[in-house]
């Protein structure tokens, strides 16, 4: 029995409080130190599902591709993402579907502090921090190349203070819907990046990738605007309780303080739209190029094989083939004696 107590602390969410609703009584979860350990447990999950999909999946698509070294890390990087943002995707929506987060937008920012979560919220958000978590060694693991590093460090630094920040400052409906619109927009673009590593004539799904891009920008600004401008300001409670998980709504009450707020949200959003036309003006100024070559190339063997060939090596006067010092090219005959 106390290895089952100690068991459980690894595998399923604690801090359980049962609260009394209309119905009867409701299990709901809170935070709190013992979540390191199950996040802990949950690493080393994520690390031998990471190796199972890259062994079973990507290593023997690899061989058949023959990539080069570049394009076999990125194709790896990849594919990893793929499955892990697909699986996001389809989970994440469960949850906010079932919970009722997108029929009722209301529920983003009523009753805040939503200091006690359903189960299943608590659980993919631990999940989700243990998967970011584990990302960590796996630079290791992987080989990345020294100037892969960086990059990815930033990207699994962005991740955890999003995820960890809704979590700890109890903003994990808001979290959740922002989640799920950039995990589609990862999902599309990886997936276009597999595509085009197998063939490297097919970009259309890049094309799909850029829509879902700017589509999911525009439902977390206009998000963002409708939680923070709108909702968090009109909650009833707007004084400073970290006991009750009241961290922000007194000063979402002041205008100074959601209005730059507000600001600095819509310039980041608009650093991530200027870097993303850059991309795509780039992209399409590789793309003309590379089109244009090609022409310039057909073209130029189209007019070698148009270009005449001498029979002779002499030249035409006035109708009769001339040898080159002027003699004519037929052999005479000779006067019989």
């Amino acid at each position: 029995q106390v290895t089952a107590k100690t068991a459980f602390l690894f595998i399923l969410p604690q801090y359980n409080v049962s609260v009394p609703t209309a119905d009867g009584e409701l299990v709901q979860y809170h935070y709190g130190l013992k979540d390191l350990v199950t996040i802990l447990f949950y690493i080393f999950i994520a690390i031998i599902l990471h190796a199972v999909v890259q062994e079973y999946a990507l290593d023997k698509i690899n061989r058949r591709l023959h990539l080069s070294k570049v394009k076999h890390s990125k194709f790896n990087e990849s594919g990893q993402l793929v499955a892990f943002h697909l699986t996001s995707v389809i989970w994440c929506l469960y949850v906010v579907v079932t919970e009722g987060y997108i029929s009722n937008p209301r529920s983003l920012w009523e009753n805040y502090p939503h200091v006690y979560l359903p189960y299943q919220v608590k659980f993919f958000y631990l999940c989700q921090l243990a998967y970011w978590l584990h990302a960590l060694p796996e630079l290791y693991f992987q080989k990345v190349r020294k100037e892969e590093i960086p990059r990815q460090l930033r990207c699994i630094a962005l991740y955890l203070l999003h995820i960890a920040g809704a979590y700890l400052l109890n903003l994990t409906r808001l979290g959740l819907i922002l989640l799920l619109l950039q995990y589609l927009a990862e999902f599309f673009f990886h997936m276009a990046r597999l595509v085009y590593f197998t063939d490297e004539n097919n970009e259309k799904l890049f094309n799909v990738w850029a829509v879902v891009f700017v589509v999911t920008r525009l439902f977390t600004l206009t998000l963002y605007i409708l939680v923070i401008g709108f909702g968090l300001p009109r909650v009833e409670s707007h004084a400073l309780e970290p006991e009750r998980g009241n961290f922000f709504s007194f000063l979402f009450n002041n205008i100074l303080f959601r209005m730059s707020v507000l600001l600095l949200v819509c310039l980041f959003q608009a650093s991530v739209m200027w870097r993303f036309i850059h991309f795509q003006l780039r992209r399409w100024r590789e793309y003309w190029n590379e089109q244009s070559s090609r022409k310039r190339a057909a073209a130029a063997s189209t007019k070698q094989q148009t270009k005449p060939l001498k029979r002779d090596s002499g030249y035409h006067e006035n109708g009769v083939v001339k040898a080159e010092n002027g003699t004519s090219p037929r052999t005479k005959k000779l006067k019989s004696p």
